[in-house]
């Protein structure tokens, strides 16, 4: 009698958790829309997949315009919190007529009927996501009745993949298309005195040399010095100073408070920048090799005429010796080289999804006393992209005994802000003879 009384009982227990444990998920009544309350807006979240510069073409503020190529695919990133049902929707309309959108989330590809002469909301479907992290929804046109597949504004998205704090890009779109900048700071041992040069070395990887990069090596207090991915033909070394006249347009400096050139390098360029600040700038076009390791070499002297003077060189291993990049003097200015620290960015909106990396090693700064000190410990941080959480592929400290930074791309891997990292001591000095310096 026990026995039957047990197994009557499991019976019952199966039913009702099958009932009531499992069955958490509302399953949707034919035709029934799902909330989608999270707006994912395409201006600042969609990029071209394949051919990224055709992107100024179709995307701006407003989203995905223009749109008329059934080559041309769209993926619009972000963020999910949680693994789940994802439901996707788009924000878009069309110029009259039907058009026909083919969906991709997760490797799941769905069509989704666009039909409206303003922007309203169509459902595509629910998808299955296997991981949190970052995921893109991509667009890709099948056919259209008018000029036009869609305008599409945001994408709309709800379910259980969802709940929880997303990331993606909502507002300063230029900047988070552009993707978060990172620094390394480093640390001068306390018992150097007044800096006068700084060193150090950039290793990029084979495939991190991304158009729009720049792998800034030797940055201090009044500017920067590093290398650069202009096109698919041109690269350059770039050394820029800071007016103290804190302008974004050049053309407005006062004459007293200009960068004035000292002298510059064989083919290299001089002129001034705006924008990012203004002052003076110089760069050598130069077909610098992934997988090389590049030598940077600033010094910093303050004048008796009140201006400071700074110069920079450039060495690599197929290079015979260091190449003068220019000499600037800086007016209202006396100060040794201070605030060493490395940054990498990237200049271009248009390849913002693409992922770039880099090495820098062998850190050193020597004193006025002809003493060279290593510096071994760097702070990392970031800018107001990653700050603001709108995005979240940024990574930096030490590999394998080497500083490194990595950014944009939409890898799931991130460094904390403000973190503290040390790499292994090289202990041998650079051997440099001044006397020979261009």
């Amino acid at each position: 009698m026990k026995t039957i009384c047990s197994f009557i009982l499991i019976l019952l227990t199966v039913v009702f958790l099958s009932c009531n444990g499992s069955n958490t998920k509302q399953k949707l009544k034919t035709g029934e829309v799902p909330e989608m309350s999270v707006r994912v807006p395409a201006g600042g979240n969609t990029w071209v997949v394949d051919n990224p510069f055709n992107g100024s073409n179709f995307i701006s503020e407003d989203g995905i315009k223009s749109w008329d190529n059934p080559s041309d695919k769209f993926r619009i990133y972000f963020k999910l919190p949680k693994a789940g049902e994802l439901h996707v929707g788009l924000n878009a309309k069309t110029e009259g007529g039907l058009s026909v959108i083919k969906c991709t989330v997760n490797g799941t590809t769905k069509e989704a009927e666009v039909q409206s002469d303003a922007l309203t909301t169509h459902f595509v479907g629910t998808f299955s996501i296997d991981e949190p992290g970052y995921h893109f929804v991509e667009l890709e046109g099948i056919s259209k009745d008018a000029g036009v597949f869609a305008e599409v504004k945001d994408v709309l998205l709800g379910g259980e993949a969802t709940v929880g704090k997303m990331y993606f890009v909502n507002e300063e779109y230029y900047w988070g298309r552009r993707g978060p900048s990172v620094h390394l700071s480093y640390k001068v041992p306390e018992a150097a005195s007044d800096i006068e040069y700084f060193y150090n070395e950039i290793t990029v990887p084979e495939g991190e040399d991304v158009i729009g990069s720049y792998y800034m090596a030797n940055g201090f207090g009044e500017g920067y010095f590093g290398i650069q991915v202009n096109s698919e033909t041109e690269r350059r070394v770039l050394f820029s100073v800071w007016s103290p006249y804190h302008t974004d347009d050049p053309s407005s400096i006062p004459d007293d408070e200009k960068i004035i050139l000292v002298k510059k390098g064989e083919g290299v360029t001089t002129g001034e920048f705006g924008n990012e600040g203004s002052g003076g700038q110089s760069y050598l076009k130069y077909n610098w090799i992934t997988g090389n390791t590049y030598q940077f070499l600033l010094k910093g002297q303050p004048l008796n005429d009140g201006y400071t003077q700074y110069s920079a060189w450039f060495k690599g291993p197929e290079l015979d010796d260091w190449r003068l990049i220019a000499s600037f003097k800086r007016p209202k200015t006396q100060t040794w080289l201070t605030h060493q620290y490395s940054f990498l960015e990237n200049f271009h909106t248009e390849t913002g999804a693409i992922s770039r990396k880099a090495f820098y090693n062998n850190q050193w700064v020597r004193d006025t006393k002809g003493n060279w000190y290593e510096m071994t410990e760097a702070k990392f941080t970031a800018d107001a992209t990653a700050r603001k959480e709108s995005r979240m592929d940024y990574a930096g400290g030490v590999v394998e005994g080497v500083f490194f930074m990595q950014n944009c791309g939409f890898f799931n891997e991130t460094t904390p802000i403000d973190s503290y990292h040390q790499r292994d001591a090289l202990g041998v000095q650079p051997a440099i003879d001044f006397d020979k310096l261009p």
